[in-house]
């Protein structure tokens, strides 16, 4: 089978070189826009483009408010802080993601809970986080607290992995019970919609990503979504320093960051995005030729949830144990095809190795026969 699967990808890139996992397609403006820039001398986080670059993301996403920060780090930073996670809080999230997403709760002095995901979407699963809340938590004052640490439950930070929508109706429904804040982390999944609405739009916060090795890159880039009017203003002035509008004076407020977005970076996400709508339907078509190879092979290929529109950011195939998971990922990397496992599960990582699970049978699992194949825009 491995055989057989990489000259798929071959045939697939028409190509016998090194095939990457992910890799950036620039074929519209993005030379245009760049030189702009330059010659404005604009560079940095003062330019229209930036602007601009916000517009065109709240527009294509159906949010009220996009505000772009210097990476999707720097964006869930920031929505965790809006969203009210203080030092000593706690906040509910996936041991099945990158770190980034964890990294920030320990940014704000708080500390991750790690339940389960659901095998139909790779996310937070809404039966695990129930149960959680329900036997491991109480409510006092309208608060709600872990019972095993004492700690506040300050938000739940879901996760769309790969791009495909996680149980978004099912979470906000346990959440809103118990009154816990929900931020998205829609980093992979720029273009992944359930039914009509865009991810990263469910939460009172959601944030995106333009790592180079997203779907449309900034280079390093990220952007906090939110309906919230006073949100937004929120981010705006955290993200740039608090810095009271004046000719020449400098003024700031508050403690804050300098997480704004430069115009280079926007200039290139402007172009970039112009070219989303036929990146997705690329990318929809290549997870398509996939399920088509895996169904010919006996293979098993992760497909979006029902009811949501993926933009299969990355393609994950599903082997039978990790012995294979292992020899493919050996095979496929020495023959010049790279492939990835799931992350290590933030748990088995040594700083958040002292946190709290429910057990983590369905993420275990799934980390140990998931792989990723190469998944580039196929032009």
């Amino acid at each position: 089978m491995f055989e057989g699967l990489l000259g798929f990808v071959r045939e697939i890139y028409q190509t016998d070189a090194f095939i990457p996992l992910h890799e950036p397609r620039f074929g519209g403006n993005e030379k245009r826009y760049l030189n702009d820039v330059i010659d404005s001398t604009f560079v940095s986080s003062v330019g229209p483009y930036v602007g601009e670059f916000e517009r065109k993301i709240a527009e294509f996403s159906g949010a009220r408010h996009a505000v772009a920060t210097v990476n999707g780090t720097a964006a869930l930073h920031i929505a965790l802080l809006l969203a009210g996670v203080r030092p000593g809080d706690e906040v509910v999230t996936q041991a099945a993601t990158f770190v980034a997403t964890c990294n920030v709760i320990a940014y704000c002095g708080a500390e991750p809970v790690f339940v389960d995901i659901e095998a139909a979407t790779l996310g937070l699963a809404p039966a695990a986080l129930a149960e959680f809340l329900e036997r491991g938590c109480e409510r006092r004052a309208g608060v709600v607290y872990n019972k095993t640490s004492g700690r506040r439950i300050a938000a739940c930070l879901p996760m769309h992995v790969f791009g495909h929508p996680c149980d978004m109706a099912g979470l906000l429904t346990v959440c809103d019970g118990y009154g816990v804040p929900v931020v998205e982390d829609a980093a992979e999944a720029l273009g992944s919609r359930i039914g009509e609405r865009h991810c990263g739009t469910f939460g009172r916060l959601g944030v995106l990503s333009f790592n180079g090795n997203k779907i449309i890159t900034t280079g390093g880039g990220g952007m906090i979504l939110t309906d919230d009017d006073d949100l937004a203003r929120q981010a705006k002035h955290l993200t740039t320093t608090a810095k009271l509008a004046h000719a020449w004076k400098f003024e700031h407020d508050q403690i804050a960051y300098n997480y704004r977005m430069p115009n280079l970076n926007a200039a290139l996400g402007l172009a970039q995005l112009e070219q989303l709508p036929a990146f997705v339907d690329s990318k929809r078509a290549l997870a398509a030729r996939y399920l088509d190879w895996a169904r010919a092979n006996g293979a098993e290929i992760v497909q979006e949830p029902a009811g949501a529109r993926s933009n299969y950011w990355l393609n994950a195939l599903l082997l039978d144990d990790a012995a294979q998971r292992d020899a493919f990922l050996e095979y496929s990397n020495a023959h010049g095809v790279m492939t990835r496992p799931l992350w290590t599960l933030m748990p088995d990582l040594p700083m958040y190795r002292h946190c709290q699970t429910d057990g983590l049978s369905q993420s275990r699992r799934l980390a140990e026969r998931l792989v990723n194949l190469p998944s580039s825009v196929a032009i």
